[in-house]
């Protein structure tokens, strides 16, 4: 047997390879945008491509985990995030064309679906029970590091060496990623017969998780996507400061990077259910906040010019305040309700459908509120905020009803 920590950081790293990739490819799509000179239909496609993979990857990715071995599994992925990085360098010059962009895309989405979705349940089942939101909270750390080096190092890799050395960083730090896999973790012996999602399907426990995820969805996506937008339309920072931009955004991946560990070992100690509800209801708070503070930062007199970023608005501090808290919320959140669907998938050998359902719960509520979004900013912007309020308030409190319908009033701190 290998030593666990050995296993558990072979996954962490999967975890940051995974995402540094995915947020590096993010950045650079305005390159990509300017390269096919793609407009309207083609570059929502650019975006549709890698998440209808994702859609279509989760089941049978999450079947054959649950049915095969999660580490071969998990190897293939990254072999094909290999793949997809090799076909991104190809595609990147004037010669190519943008259908090819597009499938390359759906690789992509499914080689990141597919290293989520094992990474995660590898890690499930290798935590002890009693302490696996911490150690869930540690593997998101890494992704959530990934992601700020990510959108840092994009801009200075392609001006250094363009398309084909942001790749090759990509690969070199895939392949190691793929040999820890394949020599530090011990073969996945958990077998399930039949179709596993079908025995999830009506599972008390996560049928009352999913009655706060599928309208969380709706918060967060609204919250995450329109922060950027109202820091430089309505708050005064203005899209000629990219850089204050930047640092709002980058303050709550820094919170929720910091304080995942912390909140998951806490969440093991006192009611994983608790901070689910805490978490969710903290972000609906911070998110009726960040409209007014504009008002905040005149009421205060905070500053409005600022070192190297320049003249502001005095709504910078208090907004980058805001986002930081909401990193702050979600990190009291994710780590335990992951762990809750793990305990779910563990008991039965299915972990990697239970995340396999955690995933599609969000599907909805991801897809259709950006569209709300739109028809509320055309209203007024800050009611995008109230409405994204309003859904992690209603998700939390039908979370704390069908949890106390279903197991007692006591279960919020037992769960």
């Amino acid at each position: 047997m290998n030593e666990d920590r050995f296993q558990f950081y072979a996954l962490y790293l999967t975890r940051f390879a995974s995402g540094f990739g995915f947020v590096t490819l993010l950045t650079l799509l305005p390159k990509y945008i300017s390269l096919f000179e793609a407009t309207g239909l083609v570059v929502g496609l650019f975006t549709t491509a890698f998440t209808g993979a994702q859609t279509l990857a989760t089941v049978p990715l999450a079947w054959a985990g649950d049915r095969g071995d999660k580490r071969l599994v998990l190897v293939g992925v990254l072999g094909v995030s290999v793949l997809s990085y090799v076909a991104f360098a190809l595609v990147s010059t004037p010669a190519a064309e943008s259908w090819q962009f597009i499938l390359v895309r759906g690789l992509q989405g499914v080689a990141v679906t597919g290293s989520g979705l094992m990474s995660l349940a590898l890690v499930g089942e290798l935590a002890p029970r009693d302490s696996r939101a911490n150690y869930i909270g540690k593997a998101n750390s890494w992704r959530l590091a990934a992601g700020i080096l990510g959108s840092l190092a994009a801009g200075g890799l392609y001006g250094w060496g363009g398309f084909d050395a942001v790749y090759t960083v990509l690969v070199a730090l895939l392949v190691p990623a793929m040999a820890g896999v394949w020599y530090l973790l011990d073969a996945d012996e958990t077998r399930i017969r039949g179709n596993p999602f079908a025995g999830l399907a009506f599972n008390r426990r996560l049928l009352t998780l999913t009655s706060f995820r599928a309208q969380y969805a709706v918060a967060v996506t609204l919250v995450r996507t329109w922060v950027p937008i109202y820091a430089g339309v309505s708050a005064g920072l203005g899209y000629s400061a990219p850089l204050a931009v930047g640092l709002v955004l980058t303050a709550e991946k820094v919170t929720n990077m910091l304080c995942q560990p912390f909140t998951g070992r806490w969440s093991d100690r006192a009611g994983r259910s608790l901070f689910v509800f805490v978490g969710g209801g903290l972000y609906g708070l911070v998110a009726i906040a960040v409209p007014f503070t504009p008002d905040v930062g005149a009421a205060l007199g905070l500053p409005a010019s600022f070192p190297v970023v320049g003249n502001l608005s005095a709504a910078f501090l208090p907004l980058l305040a805001c986002n930081a808290l909401l990193g702050v919320a979600d990190s009291i959140r994710e780590p335990a309700s992951m762990a809750l669907f793990a305990d779910e998938g563990t008991d039965d050998g299915s972990v990697a459908s239970s995340f396999g359902i955690r995933e599609l719960v969000w599907r909805p509520g991801s897809v259709l509120a950006p569209m709300l979004g739109g028809a509320l900013m055309s209203m007024q912007i800050e009611w995008v905020f109230f409405v994204g309020a309003a859904a992690a308030f209603s998700g939390v409190l039908t979370f704390l009803g069908v949890l106390s319908h279903n197991y007692g009033t006591r279960a919020l701190t037992e769960w």
